[in-house]
């Protein structure tokens, strides 16, 4: 894919505009992101403050946590505002998600089993309940069969996805 610049490519992407999703860049992103996911999938019975860091790892969020509490019950206090998963999880790219106020809002709980394709920007606001088996795209395909099945190039477009606060999706939504 020769002559594609990754930068407006990816520009491209955010923008819900075509771009292709198989460039270098591209996939190296996405390839961080499942090896983050696997990490925070596979913590078993992690305290909250190592599944909190994890999370950050998987959204690729550098700010630094609180100072911990003294016991662990502190500690949850501490982090109540962070976003409480329960894995397994899947996300895409992660920084299409992450735990920013703008982003993903303050006391959000999501369920097992639940997958976010973050192409664009998915929005989740605070005190936003989650349940099982739920999946947020913001990744599409061409309608155009052409552009669709080109496999040289994997052209896509995406839209962003916006859930507002203080809403609930039960399961498999």
């Amino acid at each position: 894919m020769e002559g594609i610049d990754p930068v407006e490519n990816e520009a491209r992407m955010l923008r819900g505009e075509l771009y292709y999703a198989f460039l270098p860049g591209l996939t190296a992103k996405r390839n961080r992101c499942h090896h983050a996911c696997k990490r925070f999938n596979n913590a078993g019975d992690a305290s909250r403050r190592k599944l909190v860091e994890l999370w950050k790892e998987v959204v690729d969020d550098k700010t630094p946590l609180p100072p911990p509490g003294a016991t662990e019950a502190e500690d949850f206090k501490i982090l109540q505002d962070e976003p409480y998963i329960d894995g397994p999880v899947a996300v895409d790219y992660g920084v299409n998600l992450r735990s920013t106020p703008f982003r993903l809002g303050t006391d959000v709980y999501i369920n097992f089993n639940c997958t976010f394709l973050d192409t664009c920007l998915i929005t989740i606001g605070s005190r936003t309940l989650i349940g099982p088996n739920c999946s947020f795209y913001s990744a599409t395909h061409p309608l155009d069969p052409f552009l669709r099945n080109d496999r040289t190039k994997r052209a896509r477009s995406d839209t962003e996805t916006v859930i507002g606060e203080d809403k609930e999706f039960d399961a498999v939504c």
